[in-house]
């Protein structure tokens, strides 16, 4: 007699095709998109504020980094925008990160201890924010979970105006200060 086999659950194919590969581009934040209606909580977790909301006149900047405290997040790239004589042409201007809300107000404190740049720093520790605008990656070799790609959303009237994402999520040059700032001056 033929003794009893186990199969190995097979998954219809659709639903396993997924798994393998994306067929569609990813949809990023675009030029003329709305900021998510998302609150994020500054320097506690009950005190919440919508970005979206903040945003919804004038100009504003939104920097992306994938985690406060981090080399390249305290050393060069917000610095770079706490210190840039061009920021005051900017409008409002968040750092968001996927941290909690205590962390983000001591990043604050460390990079800004006057807060004279302006700049609000906005934690996403869930990533709701984030994920909205389709810009997390997996950070887990690196940061322990998903994180938020590095970028700079230049907005105007509640609406995305200019995108900024590094390529690699991580890097320094597409969403620097210099770069971002420049180009605002150009416009």
């Amino acid at each position: 007699m033929f003794a009893a086999r186990r199969l190995p659950r097979v998954l219809p194919l659709a639903a396993s095709s997924r798994r393998l590969f994306h067929a569609s581009n990813p949809a990023l934040i675009q030029i003329g998109d709305k900021i998510p209606d998302v609150e994020l909580p500054e320097g506690s977790p009950g005190n919440k504020v919508k970005i979206a909301d903040e945003l919804k006149s004038g100009k504003g900047l939104i920097i992306g980094v994938p985690a406060a405290f981090s080399p390249a997040c305290s050393e060069s790239h917000i610095p770079g925008y706490v210190n840039a004589k061009e920021l005051k042409d900017a409008g409002r201007v968040f750092v968001v990160s996927v941290n909690d809300p205590f962390v983000m107000k001591a990043w604050a404190k460390s990079l800004d201890p006057s807060g004279s740049s302006g700049i609000r720093f906005l934690a996403d520790p869930d990533l709701r924010f984030t994920k909205a605008l389709d810009l997390s990656f997996d950070g887990a070799a690196i940061f322990g979970g998903d994180r938020s790609k590095r970028y700079a959303l230049v907005t105007e009237d509640g609406a995305v105006k200019d995108v900024h994402v590094e390529a690699d999520n991580t890097g320094l040059d597409v969403s620097s200060a210099k770069n971002v700032l420049g180009k605002l001056l150009k416009q």
